[in-house]
């Protein structure tokens, strides 16, 4: 049986797409080791993988980068260059001692490959959004029309990157965050929901989005026969108390069932609320999805999966670059609508628009799940270790 390095960035929406495939990798009795942050640990360790803990966290601002601008981008260059530095001697003299048959890693952090090329053994990139080619490029749809490409700050860290890949000779391609193609890749979105998803080769494997065994075991139980309406903003973009409270003056005391989650948010802030209205920190999302009419959304890729998983159209409320994309995608693809600035009408004929897109959400969830999941990402991986 192999041994499989997994690396990731400290993030849900970057973990929580690789579970499913720790998870049937471990059951064909396979070992895993998992190097990821301490925030993020307990789902590898659930799935049944070796924690191998880095010195890494989410960089502090994430929260309020709703546009990518030259300066934050250098911002951010600079801090995985920071954690890079600090994470890669933990990866190198861990995987040393104990060497995997292949690397796995998130698409974002690059101290992967550079175990991989350190180790001299397979490289595959995992992917949790949309995945890039020498055609397509995330920053065609990220970042704005008058970015600033000879902005001092990022000149410099472009620079301060190469100066660190050129430290580490076994690196064949020293380009680390921009433009390297893996000559593997699991995507975990169907190609179909894919941006020019024509263009790109066998290299790219679109395995499509899996639930976890935790997440198939969550249960809930709606309270009455109203449709359900959810209502989330994900794990990082949920500060905005303003919206919670438009949400329920657009749909408190009417025909909706409405379940909302609130992250940290205190919900003494929102007010008295409606009997149709449950509120709580955290929601089995997965089981509130399963009887859901229409989702509410930041329109992070994982919540989109999930949503698209069980046929279930949705309203995007996106706030970073990304979100925006993927909601433009969802748009295109007939499933979802997109709001930019809520307002208590406008979510209510968003929402009503929504619900009668529910035909093409439930088309386009047979190709969701129809695209293989963690079983044939485990095929893929098997076959390229018995090459």
């Amino acid at each position: 049986m192999a041994h499989l390095a997994f690396v990731a960035a400290p993030a849900s929406g970057h973990v929580n797409p690789t579970l499913p495939l720790v998870e049937e990798l471990v059951r064909r009795g396979h070992r895993v080791s998992y190097a990821t942050g301490p925030a993020t640990m307990d789902g590898p360790v659930a799935a049944g993988a070796t924690p191998v803990t880095l010195p890494s966290q989410l960089p502090p601002d994430m929260a309020a980068r709703s546009e990518f601008t030259a300066e934050q981008l250098a911002v951010t260059m600079e801090y995985y260059l920071d954690d890079a530095r600090a994470s890669f001697p933990v990866l190198a003299g861990h995987f040393t001692s104990d060497p995997p048959d292949a690397v796995c890693y998130d698409s974002v952090t690059f101290t992967g490959r550079m175990l991989a090329n350190l180790l001299g053994v397979r490289e595959i990139s995992l992917v949790p959004t949309f995945a890039e080619n020498e055609s397509f490029s995330a920053a065609q749809v990220y970042l704005p029309a008058d970015f600033d490409h000879t902005h001092p700050r990022l000149v410099a860290a472009i620079q301060d990157m190469g100066k660190f890949a050129q430290g580490h000779t076994f690196l064949e391609d020293p380009n680390l965050m921009f433009g390297h193609v893996a000559p593997t890749s699991l995507v975990f979105i169907p190609r179909e929901f894919q941006m020019s998803g024509e263009t790109f080769d066998q290299r790219f494997h679109f395995v499509g989005p899996s639930l976890s065994s935790r997440q198939t075991a969550e249960e809930w139980s709606p309270r009455s026969r109203a449709p359900v309406l959810l209502i989330s903003l994900g794990t990082v973009f949920n500060d905005r108390p303003d919206f919670y409270r438009t949400c329920i003056e657009a749909f408190g005391d009417s025909d909706w069932q409405v379940v909302m989650a609130l992250g940290a948010l205190d919900q003494e802030s929102l007010g008295p609320l409606p009997a149709n209205i449950e509120v709580r920190a955290h929601v089995p999302q997965v089981a509130v999805l399963r009887h859901a009419e229409v989702f509410l959304s930041h329109a992070g890729m994982n919540s989109v999966m999930e949503s698209l998983y069980h046929g279930v159209p949705f309203v995007a409320v996106p706030q970073i670059p990304e979100q925006r994309a993927v909601a433009r995608r969802a748009e295109e693809l007939q499933v979802a609508r997109t709001l930019a600035e809520p307002t208590v009408q406008g979510l209510r004929d968003a929402v009503q628009d929504a619900r009668s897109r529910r035909p093409q959400a439930a088309a386009l969830s047979r190709t969701v799940r129809g695209a293989g999941g963690a079983s044939k990402g485990a095929d893929i991986l098997e076959k390229l270790l018995t090459r």
